[in-house]
């Protein structure tokens, strides 16, 4: 799985920084992937990230 954050709608909340931050973290106000691959055992964390992001910036590449 992969996965990455559209910069045009990341409103820098931190929430998918603060799910997961083994993949995103923050830089300057908008929130990045740190991985070229999720590890299979945050998959699940990842996606509950995605479903959570209240601007829907989170994409999930299965």
């Amino acid at each position: 799985m992969k996965t990455r954050v559209d910069p045009d709608l990341c409103t820098g909340c931190e929430l998918c920084v603060d799910t997961v931050p083994d993949i995103y973290e923050m830089n300057d106000d908008i929130a990045v992937v740190k991985v070229d691959v999720v590890p299979e055992d945050l998959e699940e964390d990842v996606r509950e990230a995605a479903e959570s992001c209240p601007a829907e910036a989170i994409i999930v590449e299965e």
